[in-house]
């Protein structure tokens, strides 16, 4: 019996060792990253912060994003600031879901922001594209969980990352220039 188990432990252990794992892109933690957790509405404020001291590119996505009619509606107010930052100089592309349910929506968020000079890419094919990610200036990167729409900013119970880093900002956006 004991020859069994040692047998069926090596068995085990073989099976572990050649069975395929993923393996990370790059360290959890890249070297010298500094990171700030964004919880619920804190996401809208850090958000605004950083693309009106943005220089030279934003990059986002985001599976939603709903401008809406609302007079205090906060993904209008982003659209704004993402155009200004453009008429600043900066450029600016975002990348939007195109499938149901959300495609009315992003269509809408993309005409005015389309109308206000900002590059919009809305990928074609099956892939859904459900990334929630935001790249600024190379150097900071917002991601999690995050819609641009008014309960996600203000009343959801959302969470996500401010990472200061050039190695995963590079990482980043590279994944989202990627996205068609």
């Amino acid at each position: 019996m004991r020859k069994a188990l040692q047998t069926g432990s090596a068995w085990a252990l073989a099976a572990l060792l050649l069975a395929p794992h993923p393996v990370p892109a790059a360290p959890l933690q890249p070297e010298g990253a500094k990171a700030v957790l964004l919880a619920d509405a804190a996401y809208d404020g850090a958000l605004v912060k950083r693309i009106r001291e943005a220089k030279r590119r934003i990059i986002c996505a985001f599976y939603l994003f709903k401008v809406g009619e609302r007079r205090d509606n906060l993904p209008a107010a982003l659209a704004a600031e993402l155009i200004q930052a453009g008429k600043r100089g900066v450029e600016v592309t975002v990348i939007l879901e195109g499938g149901k349910p959300v495609a009315r929506e992003n269509r809408a968020a993309a005409r005015a922001l389309s109308r206000g000079g900002v590059r919009v890419v809305i990928p074609g094919g099956r892939r859904v594209t459900h990334v929630k990610a935001v790249v600024i200036d190379g150097r900071y990167v917002m991601i999690g969980s995050h819609n641009l729409s008014h309960a996600a900013l203000s009343r959801n119970r959302e969470l996500s990352l401010l990472v200061d880093s050039p190695e995963l900002a590079a990482q980043t956006a590279k994944y989202l220039e990627g996205i068609r």
